[in-house]
């Protein structure tokens, strides 16, 4: 991937500068109410209750600095603090009377400054503003997405390819017998790698590779959760996939597909691969496909 340029960088900032101050994100009292922005976005997502250690991976937070603002809106009376039920070891944070009218009235707040700063435009730059941001949170959630190698055992190794299999078995005609999938030691070590993608802190996709022979790779169970797709992150993980393919001196890679998933195919088409014959006994596969790699 090429590196990062100092226009680009300095863009993102200038942009982020001008964003924060209009929103008012630097006011000790965010849209007008008692409370910095801090708190008034941990009560915001608080929602209908919530574990501290949720909200801190949601938020990415210090656990610290979020235990601190939540004893402080807790003596505010602005929420409550508990032990969940099934597990002692998880406090529980939830909205107050007091606290859910404040949520009510922050978001009445926050759509009037929303509203006044769109009146400026028309409605087609509206459009084109709306149409921006999009693409601006698409590309800034696959931007935050990050891609680990873990070992084909691993829970969320595992945990990804049975909801895969699910997700699989629902859109084949003939469903998926989970036998197919490839075994923890076909894709750990020297005989290959297991992909997880995560987006704070949650497995959201996968993607594995194995030796088939010598300079010869396969690519299996590309797959990404319902809520990251169209993100752009299957093609990121076939990316990672080709990488450690050429990283590990192997010159081809070749991978199958079932007949009903077209945007997959599409998609291998997009990224260089072509149709070749078929090269294994997988009865699930319609297409099979083939590319060469370039020397890492």
């Amino acid at each position: 991937m090429e590196p990062v340029s100092v226009e680009n960088v300095a863009a993102f900032r200038r942009f982020n500068r001008y964003f924060t101050r209009r929103i008012g994100a630097l006011d000790d009292h965010y849209l007008g109410q008692d409370r910095p922005l801090g708190e008034a976005r941990v009560l915001f997502e608080v929602g209908d209750g919530a574990s501290l250690r949720e909200l801190r991976s949601r938020l990415g937070l210090d656990a610290g600095y979020l235990s601190r603002m939540a004893k402080s809106l807790q003596a505010q009376g602005m929420v409550r603090l508990s032990t969940h039920p099934q597990d002692s070891r998880l406090r529980v944070i939830e909205l107050t009377p007091a606290g859910r009218t404040e949520v009510e009235e922050q978001n009445r707040r926050a759509d009037a400054v929303v509203n006044d700063l769109l009146d400026g435009l028309s409605e087609p730059q509206r459009a084109e503003l709306t149409g921006a941001m999009a693409t601006a949170h698409r590309l800034l959630r696959l931007a935050g997405i990050t891609v680990r190698l873990v070992d084909g055992a691993a829970p969320d190794a595992r945990a990804c390819l049975d909801a895969y299999a699910t997700d699989i078995n629902e859109r084949f005609p003939e469903g998926f017998d989970k036998d197919a999938l490839v075994r923890p030691q076909e894709v750990s070590g020297e005989a290959g790698a297991f992909f997880v993608a995560y987006e704070e802190g949650r497995p959201v996709g996968c993607g594995a590779l194995r030796r088939l022979e010598p300079g010869v790779g396969e690519i299996r169970h590309v797959w990404v959760h319902p809520a990251a797709r169209r993100l752009g992150l299957a093609r990121r993980l076939l990316a990672t996939l080709e990488q450690e393919a050429a990283a590990r001196d192997l010159t081809v890679v070749r991978l199958d597909t079932h007949a009903t998933l077209t945007e997959a195919q599409a998609m291998y088409r997009a990224c260089g691969y072509t149709d070749i014959p078929r090269y294994d006994d997988n009865v699930y596969a319609g297409h099979w496909f083939e590319k060469r790699l370039a020397a890492p």
